[in-house]
């Protein structure tokens, strides 16, 4: 049984923007009859992205009713998959990668940074809005943990002073550089390519 709970205030109601409804009567008419609850995962997530990044009862009721689900079939969705956020979230959600790999590689650093700077408890908003954390399974770039994730970006071998910049960047609107911050290329070993480095290997004839 899941033990993530909807957040304990919830709004009265919720509606689709006139934008985001005719975008999800497309996502519907994507399955054929019978299965327009196929489309639910994305019809979620745009929820989720119009509310500011989390998800509420009103919006599973309202959503239930397009897709003729009860609430409570809407919620063992959103409560299955971790990339639906059921509390309020920062304007910078910072998803932390815990498992082996990462914790191997010092993600107890990268949290302990999230614990200082934002807030010390997990799914909890700073004081002034900006950022909140969490701790999440395998981000699935575990050659170069620690991980971790920001919407649709990865921010890779992180430690804690790495962390800390990229909060403060992040507070402050500086621009942030995801991908290796110790500038590896793609998944290379740590400090650079171990094999295949003599350059007559690529020369023509070599």
């Amino acid at each position: 049984m899941s033990l993530r709970r909807l957040a304990p205030d919830q709004p009265k109601s919720f509606a689709f923007t006139p934008e985001n409804q005719v975008w999800a009567q497309k996502q519907i008419k994507k399955y054929p009859d019978g299965r327009q609850a196929s489309a639910i995962v994305p019809i979620l997530w745009r929820a989720q992205e119009q509310n500011g990044g989390h998800v509420t009862e009103p919006m599973m009721r309202v959503i239930g009713e397009m897709l003729g689900l009860s609430p409570i079939r809407v919620l063992e969705i959103a409560t299955f998959y971790t990339m639906f956020n059921l509390k309020p979230v920062g304007e910078h959600l910072l998803q932390v990668c815990t498992t082996t790999p990462c914790w191997l590689r010092g993600s107890d650093a990268v949290v302990a940074a999230c614990k200082k700077h934002i807030h010390p408890h997990a799914e909890t908003v700073s004081a002034d809005g900006k950022l909140s954390w969490m701790e999440v399974e395998c981000l699935g770039a575990c050659v170069n943990a620690p991980v971790v994730q920001l919407r649709d970006d990865f921010y890779e071998d992180l430690d804690g002073p790495r962390t800390e910049q990229l909060i403060n960047d992040l507070r402050t609107g500086r621009p942030t550089k995801p991908g290796s911050a110790i500038g590896r290329q793609t998944s290379a070993p740590d400090g650079g390519p171990l094999t295949l480095t003599d350059p007559s290997l690529y020369t023509k004839g070599g």
